[in-house]
């Protein structure tokens, strides 16, 4: 073979690695996409609301409701393209950084090597200004509808916190949100389901946002005792009154919380919920009391296996070419089993043409009912050794019937692959193993069954909570640092109206924390939707109940981040800011 036919021959193992990478940077490329929008959109829709006055004295100048939304737009794309030219050059910097790294976790074999290709450049030329113009839609429209008279208001407490537009766009988000939900808990497949949980959690994260200045009310009313603290009952007003009053500026801080608590909840729990269910499921498809599996081996000999006295699967693998289908050589995992012991430990296994019974000799294989064969129809196959056999199909079985592609006597493995090994054997009591095996139960046969490829996608989940946390905690300490510029006129009056330093200091560490904690609540429920209807799809696929699994470490470590960066960005400006005491004067305040 020669150029890109020789990939048929790469090893199978290899061959999941790569896909599991690839899978890891197309998910951490649309995950990117979508909370890079959502964090500028955010950004956007806060500075706008910081810059009322501003805007409205250019209206009271004779700028006109389009000049302004131009100027916002303009101010969008210069932001934009420089961004995206500085992240062009990081990330070019950065990529061969990045490749060692896939390689040293796993996700990629040793020869994956990071090439430049000319369209991934232009695309990220192209991104930054489009991400950003888009982002900057709303924003700029509720900039363009900003009056004249705003730029004479001293105080800015909120008119109307939601519009009717508003409120339509967040409940069809949030419609849009559960009908995915719904597909993910009915969807055939994982890997469908797993696609639909995270649209569903898209919609529900971009709907909740959407509506999250009506719920900063009832969530504030609800931590009303939270935010108190013996002998400070004025700072708890404070952050109430403040929250309470300023809804939509909570709810925007917010969002990069809730963002991020949403999808690391989401993405961990899924992972874990499934790899427990699957390992559930495959546990309650055998019929054996233990299983004898290699002892830090390649797999077990003959002469193990025949110590043993169980039902053995000797693995190897075959190719085969689908006529008028590519690609050619499709690689199969052939199984060389008793047919008879098969069928006692194998609880799923279901023929629906054929009789197991007949697989025997050395021309019989049993095959599954994706391969649209009948009995006694030719099935040609390339064993190990390159002997081409055609083989005589003696029973169908359904596709989740086999832990391989197709069945053949073991005698027949052993002719083509003598090098072969044995992986499993199920046997009905304890026994003493033999040299180079040990002797496990079911279930934990069953969690180690694909402890390699678990491995590798819990890096790959920690991989994309690290990008969308990293992305939700500049967020977070962006925003609340352009909060904190905005207020210190505010925080200097209360230190005027008698607060000390250190209480003021409390006010804005208390603030950020309930807006860490209405984020966190808001962006664990929009979790908890998605898990759930995993949950259900998971237990209908596996045919067993499925418990939900939340590791709360990694969910605890993204809130924990993202409260720290939140109390430092409110702090430290505020720190400054007070570092003298504010003096009256005719004018206002000074200092």
């Amino acid at each position: 073979m020669t150029g890109d036919a020789r990939g048929g021959l790469e090893p199978r193992g290899d061959a999941r690695t790569r896909w599991i990478g690839m899978q890891v940077l197309t998910a951490t490329a649309a995950l990117a996409g979508f909370v890079t929008v959502f964090v500028v959109a955010s950004t956007f829709a806060f500075t706008i609301a910081q810059r009322r006055r501003e805007l409205g004295l250019l209206r009271a100048v004779g700028a006109t409701g389009r000049q302004v939304r131009r100027m916002v737009y303009a101010e969008a794309l210069v932001v934009g393209a420089g961004a995206g030219l500085v992240g062009l050059l990081v990330g070019a910097a950065l990529a061969p950084m990045l490749g060692r790294l896939l390689v040293d976790a796993g996700l990629e074999p040793a020869t994956f090597v990071v090439r430049y290709r000319l369209w991934p450049v232009a695309t990220s030329l192209v991104a930054g200004p489009v991400i950003a113009l888009l982002a900057v839609f709303s924003a700029s429209r509720r900039a363009a509808r900003v009056r004249p008279l705003e730029a004479l208001r001293e105080a800015t407490v909120e008119q109307r916190p939601m519009g009717r537009v508003r409120v339509a766009t967040g409940a069809l988000l949030v419609a849009a949100g559960v009908a995915l939900s719904v597909g993910t808990a009915t969807a055939d497949e994982a890997r469908i389901a797993g696609q639909y949980a995270l649209y569903a959690v898209m919609a529900l994260v971009a709907g909740a946002t959407v509506l999250a200045p009506a719920v900063v009310g009832p969530v504030v009313r609800l931590l009303r005792s939270p935010v108190r603290r013996p002998g400070g009952g004025a700072i708890g007003m404070l952050v109430r009154g403040a929250a309470l009053t300023a809804t939509r500026r909570t709810a925007a801080i917010a969002a990069p919380v809730l963002l991020t608590v949403a999808f690391a909840v989401l993405v961990s729990g899924m992972v874990r919920t499934t790899t427990a269910a699957y390992a559930a499921g495959r546990a309650d498809n055998v019929n054996a009391g233990w299983i004898v599996v290699p002892d830090r081996a390649p797999g077990l000999s003959d002469q193990a296996v025949a110590a043993t006295g169980g039902t053995a699967l000797l693995p190897t693998t075959v190719f085969r070419t689908d006529p008028g289908e590519l690609p050619a050589n499709r690689p199969l995992t052939a199984l060389g089993v008793d047919p008879v012991g098969f069928a006692a430990a194998n609880r799923v296994l279901t023929v629906v043409a054929g009789a197991l019974t007949d697989l025997r000799g050395d021309d019989t294989v049993v095959v599954t009912a994706g391969t649209n064969l009948r009995p006694s129809a030719p099935y040609e196959l390339v064993f190990a050794d390159g002997t081409m056999v055609s083989l005589r199909v003696v029973a169908v079985v359904t596709d989740d019937s086999l832990p391989g592609d197709l069945l053949v006597p073991r005698a027949v493995v052993r002719a083509h692959d003598p090098s072969a090994l044995t992986s499993t054997v199920y046997v009905r009591d304890r026994i003493e193993p033999p040299v180079g095996a040990r002797v496990v139960d079911v279930a934990t046969w069953a969690a180690e069954a694909d402890a390699a490829e678990d491995r590798l996608v819990w890096l790959f989940t920690l991989l994309l909570i690290g990008v969308s946390a990293g992305y939700g905690a500049i967020a977070v300490a962006n925003t609340l640092l352009l909060a904190a510029a905005g207020r210190a006129a505010d925080l200097r009056l209360i230190r005027l109206a008698g607060a000390t330093r250190r209480q003021v200091v409390w006010l804005v560490t208390a603030e950020s924390a309930v807006v860490v904690l209405i984020g966190a609540l808001l962006g664990g429920t929009v979790a908890l939707v998605g898990l759930l209807s995993i949950r259900a799809g998971l237990a209908e696929q596996v045919g067993a109940p499925v418990d939900l699994v939340v590791p709360w470490p990694v969910v605890g470590g993204v809130v924990g981040l993202c409260l720290l960066l939140a109390v430092l960005a409110s702090v430290l400006p505020t720190w400054r800011a007070l570092r003298h005491r504010p003096a009256r004067s005719p004018i206002g305040i000074v200092g």
